[in-house]
């Protein structure tokens, strides 16, 4: 399958089971940290995506969470994320929110990967592989993280009152709105949508919206 062209939000969508040569594969002692030189974040660490079972992602969560904490490798895993967010459904003239995993069998671990997290994060079980080129793991970008919404970014925005925008994540997405209120500081605004042929004032983060 060629990744070269994909962002790992895409591959997410179409990556498939890795076989078990992949799930066997090892490693020598400066392999995986050789294709981590040159990451942006100053302590090094980074977002990744692994493949789980299906219906496994909240175990996978809990069980990493316990081997590293039981480990005392906190230092090198620093959090496990199963996406969520919450959708806006219409039922008999009912506004009703449901909160759904934005990507079934998958979840995002934040790391410093070097031989021995690796080892940990990929033989958890009901895990199947990182996603990424082959068996090295490829951190998410800055964008990716802010349009999951799994971390808060400082976002230096373009934005002013009048703007409009679209909201790309949350019980909103989709909706399209008016900015009223800008709050830099928070990282906040207050947008106007329109929503059952009125308008409503609502108020979002900088990580929830394009402006258009």
């Amino acid at each position: 399958m060629d990744f070269e062209n994909k962002t790992i939000a895409e591959q997410i969508e179409d990556i498939e089971s890795l076989d078990e040569a992949k799930k066997e594969a090892k490693f020598d002692d400066d392999s995986i940290i050789k294709t981590q030189s040159g990451l942006g974040d100053d302590d090094g660490a980074q977002w990744y995506v692994i493949h789980t079972y299906s219906g496994h992602e909240n175990k996978v969560k809990i069980n990493i969470e316990k081997i590293v904490e039981n480990r005392g490798m906190q230092d090198l895993i620093l959090g496990v994320v199963v996406p969520t967010e919450d959708r806006v459904e219409i039922k008999n003239g009912q506004r009703k929110v449901k909160t759904k995993k934005m990507f079934p069998g998958y979840v995002i671990v934040k790391m410093i990967v070097t031989n021995e997290s690796w080892y940990l994060v990929r033989n958890t079980q009901g895990v199947t592989g990182f996603v990424g080129h082959g068996t090295e793991p490829i951190p998410l970008t800055k964008e990716e993280v802010r349009r999951m919404g799994i971390e808060k970014i400082y976002i230096d925005l373009d934005i002013s009152v009048g703007d409009s925008i679209k909201v790309i994540n949350g019980p909103f997405e989709s909706f399209m709105g008016l900015v009223e209120e800008v709050n830099m500081e928070k990282q906040t605004l207050k947008v106007k949508i329109s929503m059952f042929g009125r308008d409503t004032p609502v108020e979002l983060e900088f990580g929830q919206i394009d402006k258009i």
